[in-house]
């Protein structure tokens, strides 16, 4: 598997966020290459069923070679918005609905495979013998090259594992949500060789005014100048120190915020700022 050290989060570039259009997804498509993130992560359901059919038609016009990037893509969720006749929220991980959601994601992203295929989140339902039999006849017809979930705990991983290896799985993570650190996750993963995307990996540093985030931002204001950097790249640098690989997912639409971003991976905090970022979001000391 290889995916850009950061990955382009693609959820508010449609009907859901900025509604970019085709020429600015283009632009957006090209400067991300630019700053060596190739990686695009998509859903299904982004844009009510509708981001994945606007980006492939802007990839179509890019002129950018399909071997130059990494599509990801994820199904399951059926959900409630004006695409679909649904009457509730809830997941469907039938044999039949995986396929078939894999190929119209195909279709709208105006690409012959995806690189990686993820069940969005859990259900209480799915059946991991059946999962297997979906993703199985995928990579048989060459659709996808591999297989993840998405916010999955570890039994849940587990259950899915019986049947059919994952690579991947794509959790909330950052400074201010890091229960994957101590709740096993990241141990599993890294153990079985499944590697963490986080998506949100900027927490909510920046979105709440609070006695935790004040001390983040006081602390992170002390190492500014010693890494010659801003407070988003040494968030980004605090996640790319774990030992599991992990590979932020980054959903800001700004160039100079995506380079900003990229710098992040040249960032080698040292052992103790590491420590003392954690201690500022813990508000004491570690045990």
């Amino acid at each position: 598997m290889t995916y850009s050290r950061l990955i382009a989060g693609t959820m508010t570039w449609g009907s859901w966020g900025k509604k970019l259009q085709k020429n600015q997804m283009i632009e957006l498509m090209q400067h991300c290459i630019e700053q060596n993130i190739t990686t695009f992560d998509h859903a299904d359901i982004y844009g009510d069923y509708s981001t994945e059919k606007d980006f492939g038609l802007a990839f179509a016009e890019s002129g950018i070679k399909r071997e130059r990037i990494e599509i990801i893509s994820k199904c399951g969720i059926q959900y409630l918005g004006d695409a679909r006749s649904n009457t509730v929220k809830h997941y469907d991980y039938s044999k039949e609905y995986i396929i078939w959601s894999a190929e119209e994601s195909l279709k709208n992203l105006k690409t012959d495979y995806l690189d990686l295929f993820l069940l969005h989140r859990p259900s209480p339902l799915m059946h991991p013998d059946e999962i297997a039999e979906a993703i199985s006849d995928l990579k048989k017809r060459g659709l996808i090259k591999h297989f993840g979930v998405s916010n999955f705990t570890t039994s849940q991983m587990q259950l899915v594992s019986k049947a059919m290896d994952i690579s991947v799985n794509q959790i909330e993570f950052s400074l201010t949500q890091h229960t994957a650190m101590h709740n096993g996750s990241l141990d599993f993963m890294l153990v079985n060789n499944i590697l963490p995307m986080a998506w949100s990996p900027l927490g909510s540093v920046f979105k709440e005014d609070t006695e935790q985030t004040r001390r983040i931002h006081k602390q992170l204001g002390e190492l500014l100048k010693k890494y010659n950097a801003t407070e988003d790249q040494l968030l980004l640098a605090w996640i790319l120190r774990h030992p599991a690989n992990i590979h932020p997912v980054i959903g800001t639409t700004t160039k100079q915020r995506i380079a900003d971003a990229s710098r992040a991976s040249s960032i080698n905090l040292e052992l103790e700022d590491w420590f003392k970022i954690l201690v500022a979001c813990q508000g004491h000391k570690v045990p």
